[in-house]
């Protein structure tokens, strides 16, 4: 599966948004957006692409597959049944919680799970690569080893890769996505109306509100 595959799943779902006034959660206004939550119920679509997963990584002694909560639970899943298909062997699936610092620790005893294993980190789509890092670290906190780190799509190959990650980085497609301050945004100056179904622009009009 080409990275171009990948995002045409994205698009036929309706996860690839384009030609729109984004908010992004960072603050800054763009007019591409990636809904990962859009494709998480077309089963077959997520299978597929956990599959293309599965096969890269086979011959790689995973053990465990991990991911941030919410969304990262399905692909952790799906990529573990996958491998265990593939290697003949049982490959588990955990995930790490968000905490109110806003943190990636593993909860429900899922450490010892990781403990003395060899783990693959997943997630769908990464910006800064926040989650992914903190997943990371709570995988070597609990004494596990990061074999790599594989994702759907990168938005930012610039700074987001093997280096900054600090763990060997896969990205199945990359998408450039331009992003402006809200004070250099050229869909503001031309006051293209701001998207409030997907990223914060809901928030960003309220808050909009109150300083007026």
């Amino acid at each position: 599966m080409t990275g171009d595959e990948v995002l045409a799943i994205f698009k036929k779902t309706g996860g690839y948004i384009t030609g729109s006034h984004i908010v992004y959660t960072s603050g800054k206004h763009g007019e591409v957006y990636l809904n990962k939550d859009a494709i998480y119920p077309h089963t077959k679509e997520i299978s597929a692409i956990c599959l293309e997963i599965a096969k890269k990584f086979k011959d790689k002694g995973i053990e465990v597959v991990s991911a941030p909560a919410l969304g990262g639970i399905i692909l952790s899943q799906w990529t573990a049944y996958h491998l265990s298909l593939l290697t003949n062997r049982e490959v588990l699936g955990v995930y790490t919680e968000k905490t109110s610092d806003k943190n990636q620790i593993f909860t429900r005893g899922y450490d010892k799970l990781v403990q003395g294993k060899r783990v693959l980190v997943v997630e769908d789509v990464t910006t800064t690569g926040g989650s992914v890092k903190k997943v990371i670290e709570s995988v070597r906190k609990a004494k596990g080893q990061v074999v790599a780190v594989c994702v759907l799509v990168n938005r930012d190959s610039d700074n987001i890769n093997s280096k900054t990650i600090g763990a060997l980085f896969y990205p199945l497609a990359e998408v450039k996505m331009q992003a402006w301050e809200e004070k250099d945004c050229p869909l503001c100056q031309k006051n293209v109306p701001i998207n409030t179904t997907v990223g914060k622009g809901r928030e960003y009009l309220e808050k909009k509100k109150l300083e007026d």
